[in-house]
């Protein structure tokens, strides 16, 4: 059963605000950290991020309507600073699932794999890196179906992180797997 297609585009902070902000304050959202954020607020938050060379947020679309926000950074001047040695090819990323009254099984499951191709469509991409919060028990078990191996756990400023690897070679096989 296929679930739709999946397409990104650059995410723009002014005409995409209000909906992100729709998205970061619901309460399924709360380890996004924005609960008592205003729609100023997500507007400057992404408004910097598209400012930042280092990191970049995409609007995902699911059969052309947005359901879902990725975020890409590089580790080496972002999110993890000092935290870890980042390796060649690494990328890190966030990403977060719009709210809905009529959840579709299967469906964020299809979005981290949709998340995971895209960035694995560029070749310089070898490792992704997450560092969800450590309470996030459905991000990690997620994390996991899709390859992603934790390393330990780090203290960042804003919460105490799971960090976790996935190679392009975990990813495949994980995909195989799940086939």
């Amino acid at each position: 059963m296929s679930i739709g297609t999946f397409t990104v585009r650059p995410l723009d902070p002014s005409k995409d605000a209000g909906l992100l902000h729709r998205w970061v304050t619901d309460p399924k959202a709360a380890y996004w950290m924005m609960q008592d954020a205003t729609p100023g607020d997500v507007e400057r938050e992404y408004r910097r991020i598209a400012d930042d060379e280092h990191h970049h947020a995409f609007l995902g679309l699911h059969d052309g309507e947005p359901a879902f926000l990725m975020e890409t950074y590089d580790p080496r001047y972002v999110e993890l600073v000092g935290l870890y040695d980042p390796e060649p090819g690494d990328v890190g990323m966030h990403f977060l699932v719009a709210p809905t009254d009529r959840p579709v099984h299967g469906f964020t499951r299809a979005v981290i794999t949709a998340v995971m191709e895209q960035l694995f469509a560029d070749p310089a991409t070898r490792r992704v890196v997450v560092e969800p919060d450590v309470g996030n028990k459905a991000v990690h078990a997620l994390n996991e179906v899709v390859g992603f191996v934790p390393e330990r756990e780090i203290d960042k400023p804003e919460k105490r992180a799971l960090l976790s690897f996935c190679t392009r070679e975990q990813f495949e096989a994980a995909r195989g797997a799940s086939a």
